[in-house]
């Protein structure tokens, strides 16, 4: 399986040539379409998760790709998905776990969100620390958000001890805070015994 991460929230999956896209939200500018795409999650109904723009370009270059999220997800499309849902499309099968948007503010209403594992092996939590009830090998792993402390992140990574780590939903940072992150994330990582990563689109991984 060979990970492509984009900018923010938004990573690819691709085996045997088909694609599975993540998130691609309005701060993604580095997104290129892949060659073939069989499915579509979006965790939940947030522009930086989930790109009007984006979302069309993909359904239109590949409209028999399936699209999963929570049913507030606003398209004619969308196969709706819970936690506790399943799903196999192509090369890859789905478990979504959660169900709620970390809390931001009481003036703040919060969507539905969903944790999607991908082949028991790849850990999307979208904008929440819901740990999954099986290991993750690799986590995309949420570092600067309106919706959390550090310490909240930190605490996932302690408790999901994957692997691999990289980190996403940092769109709004700037490089020193990148930099503060890295240094805070990578620390707890050496702690649990994982391996904490940040790449970007020109280094595609393949993952073990």
């Amino acid at each position: 399986m060979i990970l492509t991460k984009y900018q923010h929230a938004c990573t690819v999956l691709t085996v045997n040539n088909q694609s599975l896209v993540i998130d691609p939200g309005v701060w993604t500018d580095d997104f290129v379409l892949p060659k073939d795409v069989v499915a579509i999650v979006i965790t939940h109904n947030h522009p930086d998760h989930n790109s009007p723009e984006l979302l069309q370009q993909l359904q239109q270059a590949f409209p028999e790709a399936a699209l999963y999220g929570p049913s507030d997800v606003a398209n004619d499309a969308l196969i709706p998905v819970a936690a506790g849902d399943t799903a196999q499309v192509g090369p890859f099968t789905l478990e979504f776990f959660g169900g709620e948007h970390a809390h931001i503010d009481k003036s703040v209403p919060a969507p539905q969100n969903l944790g999607v594992l991908v082949n028991e092996h790849f850990y999307h939590p979208g904008d929440s620390f819901a740990v999954p009830s099986k290991p993750v090998a690799v986590l995309a792993l949420p570092v600067t958000a309106p919706w959390m402390k550090v310490a909240e992140s930190l605490d996932f990574l302690r408790a999901v001890k994957p692997k691999l780590a990289f980190p996403i939903h940092d769109a709004i940072a700037n490089k020193t805070g990148q930099d503060v992150a890295d240094m805070l994330h990578g620390a707890v990582a050496q702690e649990v015994g994982c391996t904490y990563q940040r790449f970007d689109a020109s280094q595609p991984i393949t993952l073990s």
